[in-house]
């Protein structure tokens, strides 16, 4: 029986992961519409029907190019950092509920801050291991903004687990039937959309990966295999902080056509974001965390522990 039971989680581990992959693939697709429209182009449209294989030949491309590393580099954390990465972004989706055959956390946002902060390793040691100086400033910079952008993710969070006072990820969905959080808690909603995109190194707080200006951060030594892997972790990353932000703010899942399209409206305004604004200078960016995000996060906890405190 204990066997039986092993193999039905590893083809639902199995399945997630094939999801998952599916997902990121025409996430990208949705992404080069979406920004070819605003900037009054047609984007991929010529592989397959209206470009729907594009994502497949990229893949393809990709993983078939020769993949060369620099010669005085540290070649194991090279080679590995970027598998890591990948890893980390599907070993995340092990937080989702599911309905079978899979695991339950009873700590889930623990799960899920314990990841995302194994998430800045990856991206120190990618820098570090190429020997070169533009990716090590690059890592440097992507630490100091993820680590900034973390504290501020856990801080937000603290208010909605404290409404919940537990740290699984179906008490928000249960305490979610009469009213959503986001209408009692928009300011922080908002403030965790934002937190999102530059945990995920999104525009416009893309500082890890700029490629016009930045060399491209702690990346420019990958080419091939391990960029696509880098690249895939990120866009796994986003479909994630989508669909978390629609369990703890948006009154969580049923496995229904409306899910569906709230996880697609967060993840288009992911894109929208990203074809709409410039990028934001650095001082600015760790100005907003430290000294903007930190002291709402801060205010509203208090607030909330206040109101328990006199209602019970």
């Amino acid at each position: 029986m204990m066997l039986m039971d092993l193999l039905m989680i590893f083809l639902g581990v199995l399945i997630m992961i094939l999801g998952v992959l599916i997902g990121v693939a025409f996430l990208t697709l949705l992404e080069r519409k979406v920004l070819g429209y605003i900037q009054i182009r047609k984007g991929p449209n010529k592989v397959g029907y209206l470009g729907i294989l594009q994502p497949f030949s990229d893949a393809i491309k990709l993983f078939t190019k020769e993949y060369i590393y620099p010669s005085f580099s540290n070649y194991m954390s090279y080679y590995f950092s970027p598998v890591v990465s990948f890893i980390l972004s599907l070993m995340i989706w092990m937080l989702i509920p599911y309905y079978f055959n899979m695991i339950s956390f009873n700590l889930g946002i623990l799960f899920f801050l314990c990841i995302t902060s194994m998430g800045v390793y990856t991206v120190m040691v990618a820098g570090w291991s190429s020997n070169s100086n533009y990716s090590l400033l690059g890592g440097l910079r992507s630490v100091a903004q993820t680590i900034s952008y973390e504290v501020s993710l856990a801080l937000i969070l603290m208010s909605s687990i404290l409404l919940v006072m537990s740290f699984n990820i179906l008490s928000f969905m249960i305490y979610q039937k009469m009213i959503w959080f986001i209408i009692i808690m928009f300011p922080l909603s908002m403030c965790w959309f934002s937190s999102s995109l530059a945990e995920t190194n999104r525009t416009p707080y893309d500082f890890s990966e700029g490629e016009s200006e930045l060399v491209s951060g702690f990346n420019i030594e990958y080419g091939g295999g391990g960029f696509a892997l880098i690249f895939l972790a990120e866009y796994s990353s986003i479909l994630f902080m989508s669909l978390l932000f629609i369990l703890i703010y948006m009154g969580g899942y049923k496995l229904s056509l409306i899910f569906y399209l709230k996880v697609s409206l967060v993840s288009f305004l992911f894109i929208w974001v990203r074809g709409t604004l410039p990028r934001y200078r650095y001082d600015k960016l760790m100005y907003l965390a430290w000294k903007i995000y930190l002291p709402i996060s801060l205010n509203y906890l208090f607030f909330y522990l206040g109101l328990m405190v006199m209602l019970y």
